[in-house]
C-alpha cells in the first residue's frame, strides 16, 4: 500500500466519519493516515464485535471491512447490520479474493469490494464513490417509477413490492434506479459500471451480475425466471415496462 501523494484528492468529504474494521494494525495505521489527510474523521476498531458496536453506535458515514476478523468474521458484522436495518455503505477490504466470496458479501449488502493487495488511491476513489452514491439527492422530489408491483421512490430512497418495503442496500438502490429511469431500453453492463459504480468503461468486472442476482431474490417471485429485472443476453439488463 503505498501513501497518497496528492495525486488524488476526496471531493471535500465534508469531515465525513469513517469507520475501519480490520485487525492488522499496520494496515489500519496507514489506512487512517491516508483517509484522515482526505478529510475524513476516522475511527478504527481492531475486531468484529467493537466493530459492529460501534457502527450501530456511533453512525459512520462510510465503513471499511475486512472479512477475517476475530470475534465476528465481516460476513456476520454485514448481516447484522443489514437485518438490523442499517443502510451505511460498506466496502468490503479483504484478501479473499473468490468469486463466491465477492457474491456473498454483495448479497449480504456490501456497495463495494477491493481485494488485497491494493492501491490507496483506488481505494481512496471507490470509497468517496459511494460516499457520494449515498449522499445523492435527486432534483425531483416526486420521482417515481412503478414496474409491475415494485414502486420506486427516488426522493425517499424506498422500494416496495406488493405494498411492503423491501430493505435494499445503498448500491442496490442505485442500480435499480439506473434500470429503472430507462423505461425498458436496455442498459449494458460497462453503462451500468459506469453510471452506478463510477468505474472507467474499460473495466471488466462480475459486479453487475453479482447485485443483479441480489435484486431478483428480493423482488422476483422466481429469481430464475424474473418478470420485472429481465437479461438480454451478451449485452446487459432492462426492466420490463
Amino acid at each position: 500500500m503505498r501513501r497518497a501523494n496528492g495525486a488524488l484528492r476526496a471531493p471535500d468529504p465534508h469531515g465525513a466519519h469513517l469507520l475501519i474494521i480490520e485487525d492488522d494494525r499496520d494496515l489500519s495505521s496507514g489506512l487512517r493516515d491516508n483517509f484522515e489527510i482526505e478529510g475524513y474523521d476516522v475511527t478504527v476498531a481492531e475486531d468484529g464485535r467493537t466493530g459492529l458496536d460501534a457502527a450501530r453506535g456511533s453512525a459512520p458515514d462510510l465503513v471499511i471491512l475486512d472479512l477475517m476478523l476475530p470475534e465476528l468474521d465481516g460476513f456476520r458484522v454485514l448481516r447484522e447490520l443489514r437485518d438490523g436495518g442499517s443502510r451505511v455503505p460498506v466496502v468490503v477490504l479483504t484478501a479473499r479474493g473468490q468469486e463466491m466470496d465477492k457474491v456473498r458479501a454483495f448479497r449480504l449488502g456490501a456497495d463495494d469490494y477491493v481485494t488485497k493487495p491494493f492501491g490507496i488511491l483506488e481505494l481512496l476513489a471507490r470509497a468517496e464513490a459511494v460516499l457520494r452514491r449515498s449522499r445523492a439527492t435527486d432534483g425531483d422530489a416526486r420521482e417515481t417509477y412503478v414496474f409491475g408491483d415494485v414502486a420506486v421512490d427516488v426522493a425517499a430512497r424506498a422500494v416496495v413490492l406488493r405494498g411492503a418495503p423491501v430493505s435494499l442496500a445503498p448500491l442496490e438502490f442505485d442500480l435499480l434506479l439506473a434500470l429503472a429511469r430507462r423505461g425498458g431500453d436496455v442498459a449494458t453492463r460497462r453503462e451500468l459500471l459506469e453510471e452506478v459504480w463510477g468505474y472507467d468503461a474499460a473495466v471488466q468486472s462480475r459486479t453487475v451480475d453479482a447485485h443483479i442476482t441480489a435484486l431478483r431474490r428480493k423482488l422476483e417471485d422466481d429469481p430464475a425466471i424474473p418478470r420485472y429485472i429481465l437479461t438480454s443476453r451478451k449485452i446487459g439488463y432492462r426492466m420490463r415496462p
